[in-house]
């Protein structure tokens, strides 16, 4: 099982969470035909993929014009850490990855997705879900 969480790009809280568990590759973008769905101008259609690898790891690939940075330095390739944050883009939106179960009361709106087990194809009785973001957004933060 491996959890995606967008974070607030102010509080680092959570503000949405998707949780896959028997995918072997998760694929982040704007384009509609990604798991995970965020329409930000810095991230790209396509922009970065988490599969999981043959020795029982996870690995993240960036495809994204903006570049895909952890801790603010660029990674083209590394490996998955439970707990890690990664950002889309240099000031894009900020999703940590957890490994595992997690307590669902720490991960803000939840969507959970399965493949079907007799094809590879992914369970369309569920929709994906998507996050609107945008440059400097305060994800509905009304306190300014």
């Amino acid at each position: 099982m491996i959890t995606l969480t967008l974070l607030h790009p102010r509080q680092s809280t959570p503000v949405q969470s998707w949780t896959f568990e028997s995918e072997s590759s998760i694929q982040v973008g704007r384009a509609n035909d990604n798991d995970v769905i965020l329409y930000s101008a810095v991230v790209s259609r396509h922009h970065l993929e988490i599969r999981y690898a043959d020795d029982s790891s996870w690995e993240l690939i960036n495809y994204g014009a903006n570049g895909t940075y952890v801790d603010g330095r660029p990674l083209n390739k590394a490996a998955v850490l439970d707990g890690m944050i990664i950002r889309l883009g240099e000031s894009g939106p900020k999703i940590r990855i957890r490994l595992g179960a997690v307590d669902p009361k720490t991960l803000g709106k939840t969507s959970t997705y399965r493949k079907s087990t007799a094809s590879a194809s992914p369970d369309l009785t569920k929709s994906k879900s998507t996050f609107l973001t945008h440059r400097n957004s305060s994800y509905g933060d009304d306190d300014e």
